[in-house]
């Protein structure tokens, strides 16, 4: 099997779908958060936009250590800052599978938070786990849109506001 293939065609479909949602975005919506608790928009999409690059991440270190400073989030505003930050960390995270070997994903990899262990996987497990978490956090934004009446592409289909496949 040829994880690595999949893994980058399963990046690109999630890309191309990601960006109909990105084209989309209600610039004027970047503060809008349903809940309390909840991210703000722009910060979530940041987030999603982030998450592409991630295959990179995984595939070059050995871990992520959130108390040593090295990952700060980007601060974007604009439509077409999160457009081109998507296009960017797709390519970053599409070379990196090109350039790896099926050996590559036993390794390890861990989240930490100054030195402590938060999560541990192999790096197969990581980049599974980062590309559920685009899946997952692309939902929350289309809550977000239906909460502000922004129409929904399809995303592994049709949507109620876009018939065709």
């Amino acid at each position: 099997m040829d994880t690595l293939s999949q893994f980058k065609n399963e990046l690109e479909a999630e890309y191309q779908t990601t960006r109909k949602f990105f084209e989309t975005y209600p610039h004027e919506k970047n503060d809008y958060a349903p809940h309390e608790k909840s991210m703000k928009l722009m910060p979530l999409a940041t987030h999603i936009a982030e998450i592409f690059e991630w295959p990179h991440t995984m595939l070059k270190t050995s871990e992520l250590d959130f108390g040593s400073g090295d990952y700060q989030p980007k601060q974007l505003s604009t439509k077409e800052d999160l457009l081109q930050a998507l296009d960017q960390n797709f390519k970053s995270g599409k070379e990196a599978l090109e350039n790896a070997n099926e050996s590559d994903l036993n390794a390890s990899w861990a989240l930490k938070n100054n030195g402590q262990e938060l999560a541990k996987w192999t790096k197969y497990e990581s980049i599974r786990h980062a590309l559920n978490q685009i899946t997952h956090h692309r939902a929350q934004l289309g809550v977000y849109y239906r909460l502000n009446d922004i129409p929904l592409p399809g995303s592994y289909g049709p949507s109620a506001d876009y018939q065709s496949f």
